[in-house]
Parts: structure tokens; C-alpha cells; sequence
């Protein structure tokens, strides 16, 4: 940002929509018939903002125009590369898929999405805390964002002219700014998903009363990796069925490895009330799923068939007899 020059009255424009800045860093802009005019921060704009305030022009790759420069990234390391032809003058990679540990500058970093490119999308997103207190040998967040510290205020990450916002934090219990922010938003008309799940063993009773104060778009999600998690997480239900969360909301990620250990988890989890949603472990150096650990995570998230037969019955490519 430091690159626009300080000059009251020049517009400034991300896809679809424009301000007037104003001076010592705030836009007046017009956000609708609900919000009115508004004056808003210039610093609060995403990476494509900000080099359209440079005057560059961002659009979408399309493969046929040639570009100064083509930003590519990806979050896992399963994701095949881009094998087709770039015609750019510079190609920049980014992301843990690309084994990229690296951060953006602090003005980008601290910046929301230009939403203006992502018409489709019309929640909020974004991160009250970034990194994590613990060390799963599974998780590369440690590694990448260190140890947990705040990034934002929900204020920050809220859309004007949205009221439902999806948080990414990995561990949001974890951190007292997260807990301060989860305290100021109970009973404002905003609604949330932690969609990286809920930590069960910081769930207290204390922090189920803050939770059940929220407005949830869908689930609170948890997550139950190993069979010690499962007392865990039954005693987090039982605490925030105590503070009045709806249990029709409770879901949570179960990590698939040993088959039968998860399937004790699933029943475990669907026996308490919980939703539970199976995710099968890619390796991070490479290593595919197993067809078994596929299969079973499709005979769980598949509902019609996880409440038609028991997993021992469920047929699938490579078992012997008829594919459901």
C-alpha cells in the first residue's frame, strides 16, 4: 500500500465495486442499501487489491494470453503440478503443496480476500489466530505457522455486506485472543463455522457457554483422530448439550488409518449424536490412501449407504461381490 501516493480523491476499484480514498489511510465507499456509505481501512484489501492499486490488472489465467507475472499455488502435496504451458514472464509458486514454508508481506498477510474476484463466494473468510499448540506428527501447521498467535478481530474478517463468516483457524481455543474474540461475537448477529474443527480437549464448560452464545452457520466441529479422543469428545458434547448448543449440530473429522480403529470411532461418535465425517490419510511426502481406507470413508460420508448396511457388508471396487 505504501506504493499509492498520498493524494485525497483518487479512486480506488477492486472488481465490481469502488471507493474514493479520503486520506490518512480510509475509503469512503457505498456498501448498499443496508450499510449506506461507509468509510472503511484501504489497508483491509487483499493481494489482488493491492496490486490493483498499483495499477496492475489481475485477472483469472485463461491460457491463452501472455502475462508479466502468474501467481500458482496449492495446499497439498497431492495435488498433481500445472502441466500445461504458461505464458508469462514470471511464474511465482507458493504453498505448503509446494513444500513452501514462506509468509506474504505483513500488509498482505493482514489483508481480507478481494472477494471482487470470487463473485460465487459471498461469506467472509479469514483467520482470528494463526499456528497451533500441538504437535500432531500428521500436521504440517506447526512446522509452517509456528506456534499459535493472533491474526485478526472478527470485525476485521466480517463482510460489510455479509453476516456469515468462515473461520480457518487450526486451533482457536487454544489462544486467549481467540477466546476474547469467540466472547465479543456471542449474541451479535453474525453467523460462524470454525471450519478446521473445534479442539474437545480445551472445551470446558466455561468455553461451551461462549460457544453455545453463537450463531452457527451449520456445525460445531470437532475432531476425533485416535480412539483416546473419543471420552474427549463425548465429555466436549456433554458440556455444551449442558449450555444449550443445538446436538443436531455436532459433527466431527475422523482421520482414517487403521480401518478398524476408525470404524470403532465412527460407531463410538454416531452413538453419542454426533455427525461423524471420515477423511483417509494422504501422506504428506506422497503416500496415496489405501482402496480400503478410501472405501471406507465413502461407506461413512455416503449416508444412504452407512445407514443401509454395516461396513463388513458394504461392497466396493476390489472386494469381492456387488458395488453399492
Amino acid at each position: 500500500m505504501d506504493t499509492m501516493p498520498e493524494i485525497v480523491g483518487l479512486a480506488v476499484w477492486k472488481q465490481g465495486h469502488i471507493g474514493v480514498y479520503i486520506g490518512n489511510g480510509y475509503v469512503i465507499e457505498a456498501m448498499g442499501t443496508k450499510y449506506g456509505v461507509v468509510r472503511t481501512e484501504l489497508s483491509k484489501r487483499s493481494w489482488s487489491a493491492w496490486h490493483k492499486l498499483r495499477g496492475d490488472t489481475v485477472v483469472w489465467w485463461n491460457g491463452f494470453e501472455h502475462y508479466d507475472r502468474v501467481y500458482q499455488s496449492k495446499v497439498f502435496t497431492f495435488t498433481p503440478d500445472f502441466s500445461s504451458v504458461v505464458n508469462s514472464d514470471e511464474i511465482i509458486t507458493g504453498g505448503t503443496g509446494y513444500r513452501d514454508y514462506g509468509t506474504l508481506p505483513p500488509e498482505v498477510e493482514a489483508a481480507p480476500p478481494d472477494y471482487g474476484i470470487y463473485p460465487q463466494f459471498k461469506r467472509a473468510i479469514g483467520f482470528l489466530t494463526r499456528g497451533c499448540i500441538r504437535r500432531c506428527e500428521y500436521c504440517i501447521v506447526p512446522r509452517k505457522e509456528g506456534t499459535i498467535h493472533p491474526a485478526a478481530t472478527w470485525k476485521e474478517i466480517k463482510r460489510p455486506d455479509n453476516r456469515e463468516i468462515v473461520f480457518l483457524d487450526n486451533n482457536v481455543l487454544a489462544s486467549d485472543h481467540g477466546l476474547e474474540q469467540i466472547g465479543r461475537m456471542g449474541g451479535e448477529p453474525v453467523w460462524v463455522d470454525f471450519n478446521q474443527g473445534l479442539d474437545a480437549r480445551l472445551i470446558t464448560p466455561e468455553v461451551s457457554k461462549m460457544l453455545a452464545r453463537l450463531h452457527w452457520i451449520r456445525f460445531i466441529r470437532m475432531s476425533c483422530d485416535t480412539s483416546g479422543m473419543i471420552p474427549v469428545v463425548e465429555r466436549a458434547a456433554a458440556y455444551l448439550r449442558e449450555a444449550g448448543a443445538a446436538p443436531s449440530r455436532f459433527w466431527a473429522y475422523v482421520l482414517v488409518r487403521d480401518v478398524e480403529d476408525a470404524r470403532r470411532r465412527i460407531i463410538a461418535l454416531w452413538e453419542m449424536g454426533i455427525t461423524p465425517f471420515a477423511q483417509p490419510y494422504w501422506d504428506y511426502d506422497g503416500g496415496e490412501p489405501t482402496l480400503e481406507q478410501k472405501a471406507f470413508a465413502r461407506w461413512v460420508n455416503h449416508r444412504a449407504a452407512f445407514h443401509s448396511c454395516t461396513w463388513e457388508d458394504y461392497q466396493y471396487p476390489g472386494k469381492r461381490g456387488r458395488i453399492l
